[in-house]
């Protein structure tokens, strides 16, 4: 795996140094983890439910089916894989306060047994080689360091024929699409936060690392060549978000 301490990457537009990355991605999810949830539904009108469900209905979890939920600390998409009759569900998260908050939100369900809740980071999981028969993972590896070592680790802890399914923002083809994304990103998502949450630069920070991502097919390449195949992509809302289906080989 990568490493080095010269070694550089982008925390939005902002280029670090590669090792710094993960603890300044810790200190946004740290300040926003209370309004999370709630500025979902306002920075996506609610549309970040639909994108779920889909993720689900694609995924269609059975009983019995050991799932890795790699930073999904909220909990959102536990359970609704609970809920369509999945699990058991290890949720990992590198974000303590995210993870609090999916306890919480767990026992507020009345959930106890079919989740674990592992403070963990994505690049290096704690897990033994093929201990999962599904790993998913829900807008979070955009704000990991190395994807490719995301992808690597999916590939170790899957079982032979294990399904990784990863929702993530992408890139919009349309260019008129785009334009608006782009001021709804850049000028009002970052007010919605200010006024919210009370963090501006956090969402300033989404935002890029929105633009930061590779582009669906770039992505699509890059799970391949982790040897996640065959690589299935759907797009929904214009481009604005993808999901990416494969199995370990």
């Amino acid at each position: 795996m990568s490493n080095s301490n010269t070694e550089t990457t982008h925390f939005g537009f902002k280029t670090v140094k590669a090792d710094a990355k993960s603890g300044l991605v810790r200190t946004v999810f740290d300040n926003v983890a209370g309004q999370y949830d709630v500025m979902n539904d306002l920075m996506s009108g609610g549309l970040h439910r639909l994108w779920k469900d889909a993720m689900i209905d694609w995924l269609r979890p059975r009983a019995n089916q050991k799932v890795l939920d790699v930073g999904g600390g909220t909990g959102d998409i536990a359970f609704r894989i609970l809920k369509a009759g999945g699990g058991p569900v290890t949720v990992a998260d590198i974000n303590a306060e995210m993870l609090a908050v999916g306890q919480d939100r767990a026992l507020d369900k009345g959930i106890v047994g079919p989740i674990d809740w592992i403070e963990a980071d994505a690049e290096d999981l704690p897990f033994d080689d093929c201990s999962f028969d599904t790993f998913v993972t829900a807008f979070c590896i955009r704000n990991t360091t190395h994807p490719e070592n995301v992808l690597a680790e999916a590939r170790r802890v899957l079982k032979p024929g294990g399904r990784f399914l990863c929702l993530e923002f992408s890139s919009v083809p349309s260019p008129l699409l785009s334009k608006l994304y782009d001021i709804y990103s850049f000028k009002v998502l970052p007010e919605i936060g200010a006024r919210v949450a009370g963090d501006r630069e956090a969402y300033q920070y989404l935002a890029e690392s929105i633009r930061k991502f590779p582009d669906a097919n770039t992505f699509a390449g890059m799970v391949n060549a982790a040897g996640l195949r065959p690589v299935k992509v759907r797009t929904m809302t214009g481009g604005i978000v993808a999901l990416h289906s494969a199995w370990r080989v």
